[in-house]
């Protein structure tokens, strides 16, 4: 009975988080969300009776894909504040 109920909420999870990656303005929580959805998706592959597939799900699309993505993240934060540091200060009243 409870895993019928976790299998019924398990898709509605993924599709609310996966729609909260998405459209997220915090670019930080929204890769978080995107690795949280990777972990739920390897355990719906592990819900369907597929291990093989739910390790490589968890391996490159929350281990692999999300280090890549939180690294450029943290990239441009870097590099914003260099440029912002090296921009000359602007006069009073202009854009």
């Amino acid at each position: 009975m409870i895993l019928r109920i976790f299998d019924g909420l398990l898709p509605l999870v993924i599709v609310v988080l996966g729609w909260r990656a998405l459209n997220d303005r915090h670019l930080f929580r929204a890769v978080i969300e995107f690795i949280a959805l990777g972990l739920l998706i390897a355990v719906a592959w592990v819900r369907l009776r597929a291990p093989d597939v739910a390790l490589a799900e968890a391996a490159v699309s929350s281990g692999l894909t999300g280090a890549l993505i939180l690294s450029a993240l943290v990239r441009m934060r870097r590099r914003a504040r260099t440029a912002d540091a090296d921009a000359p200060p602007r006069a009073e009243g202009l854009p």
